[in-house]
């Protein structure tokens, strides 16, 4: 299997940390790839339309879109019910509290376009301040979770994770720590998780 990526790529370290913990890491050929607004990749292109990272590349040619749905994949491929649960309200709860997850990510890395790639004079502030509240907002939402130091970890698990570290990693201002203490502590705990440790991004 390949498995496009970049090191930037909170959704891409989302399928790596689950392909860690699934014991799968060494099954996948990590093949990096760059994708920016504005700037053509028409090889990538072909492989998917929407030119997003990350995808999966099976060895029979068949793509994977989507990080949830390559972790399904692969969870499913290491025997299903270790990362997301296969039915009942769990597997909904779950599936739920992802999207919430992946929309927060996605509105996070809208900020990043629009203050580092859209010309100055395009900007539109309050825009950008609106997608970053709905970020805000979803981290006020999982400090207020009461197993949030007890859940098994999962894909939500996961999520969290690549949220406050892309919050690190692009964001190091927005002052995260100092609003969601328990977030914090969660996330210094999953730092003790080498597939957490070892996917980290870059420095900025």
């Amino acid at each position: 299997m390949k498995l496009t990526y970049s090191p930037a790529s909170p959704f891409a370290r989302k399928v790596r940390i689950a392909a860690i913990e699934l014991g799968l890491i060494d099954k996948i050929e990590f093949v990096p790839t760059a994708v920016a607004p504005g700037q053509p990749n028409d090889e990538y292109s072909r492989i998917t339309p929407l030119k997003k990272l990350p995808v999966m590349i099976l060895d029979n040619g068949d793509v994977i879109l989507d990080s949830y749905v390559i972790v399904e994949y692969l969870d499913e491929l290491a025997g299903g019910n270790k990362l997301i649960p296969v039915s009942g309200p769990a597997r909904w709860k779950v599936k739920s509290e992802h999207s919430m997850l992946q929309g927060m990510l996605d509105a996070m890395l809208l900020c990043r376009y629009e203050a580092m790639v859209r010309p100055e004079e395009l900007r539109w502030k309050a825009w950008s301040d609106d997608h970053w509240h709905r970020a805000w907002m979803g981290m006020a939402r999982f400090e207020q979770q009461p197993d949030l130091m007890s859940r098994p970890f999962d894909i939500v698990s996961i999520g969290l994770v690549c949220v406050l570290g892309y919050a690190d990693f692009r964001f190091a201002d927005c002052g995260w720590r100092q609003a969601y203490p328990k977030l914090d502590a969660f996330h210094q705990k999953m730092l003790e998780r080498e597939s957490v440790k070892i996917s980290l991004p870059p420095k900025a």
